[in-house]
């Protein structure tokens, strides 16, 4: 059964949506922010379930409070083979670090010429915050695609310390 909820914190309004684990907590599917691009939006048959996500929303505000810098949640299972080895790389960034497309591209062994394709999958990432999608610039440094909004992408970058300017 898919459940839902929300989140406060200093992006806004997030939605929270996972499926539902024998334990009754939620495998994280979609982390949404208010206004996001391609975000997911409450269905008919969705059950509002808010205590099956107390551990995604403590470690959320324990690392909007800067005391977080790892998020150890369990996520459903989503994406093609080729979105989940990017998004393994989007993990693997440390908090308060970034790379560019180009890096994640060499990474996941896709050509140069693949590097849109590897920008594609960042963008389907359902994600956002706790997959650190924001992590990832432009080869220039530039802050570059946010589903999210650039100025959340902003934000979460000088949270992180990691604001390049």
């Amino acid at each position: 059964m898919t459940l839902y909820a929300y989140a406060d914190g200093p992006l806004g309004r997030m939605l929270l949506v996972g499926e539902e684990t024998a334990a009754g907590a939620a495998a994280l599917a979609s982390l949404s922010l208010p206004g996001q691009k391609g975000g997911a939006t409450v269905r008919d048959g969705w059950r509002h379930a808010p205590g099956a996500f107390d551990t995604v929303t403590g470690q959320l505000t324990e690392y909007f409070a800067g005391r977080l810098t790892r998020f150890e949640l369990e996520y459903a299972d989503t994406g093609t083979d080729f979105q989940r080895r990017v998004w393994a790389e989007l993990e693997a960034i440390p908090y308060g670090a970034t790379v560019t497309y180009g890096e994640i591209a060499a990474r996941v062994g896709t050509s140069r010429a693949g590097v849109r394709a590897v920008g594609t999958a960042i963008g389907r990432n359902p994600l956002l915050v706790v997959r650190p999608c924001h992590r990832v610039i432009g080869a220039d440094g530039a802050l570059r695609g946010y589903a999210g909004g650039l100025p959340s992408k902003e934000r979460l970058l000088g949270l992180e310390g990691a604001l390049v300017r």
